[in-house]
């Protein structure tokens, strides 16, 4: 039994900081005028991917150490001289004491994020369902954006940040997109990346007149296949707290770990 405490929050948030620390290095190498970095303090790691990306912020604060003043001070530094909002997606089983002293800092909370997580467990693929998934191949990285953003509806900013999306994933090292086809037409996306026997679970879209076919399910019998044999134990999903994303992800075994806030200053 998998429980819900400091271990575990520490697997599933340095998964994902991994995760954005490596999609950030790839956004340096292919948009070098971008100015993405990203830096560690106090066992988190802070990005920056532009003022408008989703991915500006912080993973981490207060799971792996206690942060002072100087810590916090540095981290909000790293994103003023950007000219980004500082912004920290907070666990919390980092504790209230962080929590009020961001409110003194003048940080107020914007968002909530549901963290989820199950065991890995590969299920052998149906050969005979109208729905097929697969690895994009070189050169359908804008398909797999393109897919992706239409199933995100028309969120302009979102849009934008998912058009050059697929590009970026295919250069970050680790990181797998997958296509799932109904028909031989593409209509779904979702992406995974492993580290340290964690499986992170992200990037599922599906176009509109495709939904409630079956391709998100593939599509994660899929990515549970790879997981396991990359030698993943754990599995790992964020979602809206009680989105359709989240409903989704719980009939397929995932549980609520925690849910993070997101603080800006």
């Amino acid at each position: 039994m998998t429980f819900s405490d400091v271990t575990l929050a520490r697997r599933l948030e340095r998964a994902e900081a991994t995760a954005a620390a490596k999609f950030i290095e790839a956004r340096a190498r292919t948009s070098p005028q971008s100015d993405a970095a990203w830096i560690e303090v106090a066992g988190a790691y802070a990005m920056f991917d532009g003022k408008e990306s989703p991915l500006t912020q912080t993973f981490g604060l207060g799971i792996f150490a206690e942060p002072s003043a100087e810590d916090l001070e540095r981290l909000e530094a790293f994103f003023q001289r950007r000219g980004a909002q500082v912004c920290h997606e907070v666990s919390p089983l980092a504790g209230v004491e962080l929590a009020a002293t961001l409110v003194a800092r003048g940080y107020r909370p914007i968002e909530f994020t549901s963290v989820m997580h199950r065991s890995v467990e590969a299920t052998p693929p149906d050969v005979e369902a109208a729905i097929t998934t697969r690895i994009v191949k070189s050169g359908e990285e804008s398909l797999w954006s393109r897919l992706s953003a239409e199933g995100w509806g028309d969120n302009p900013e979102l849009r934008d940040f998912l058009l050059d999306l697929g590009i970026v994933v295919a250069a970050a090292e680790g990181s797998i997109a997958f296509l799932a086809e109904l028909n031989g037409r593409p209509v779904a996306t979702g992406g995974l990346r492993c580290d340290d026997g964690v499986a992170l679970f992200a990037g599922a879209s599906t176009i509109p007149e495709a939904r409630n076919q079956g391709a998100q399910r593939a599509l994660l019998d899929a990515r549970m296949r790879h997981a396991a044999e990359a030698g993943c134990d754990l599995a790992m999903m964020c979602a809206a707290p009680g989105s359709a994303s989240q409903r989704n992800a719980e009939r397929q075994g995932f549980l609520v770990a925690y849910t993070r806030i997101k603080w800006c200053k």
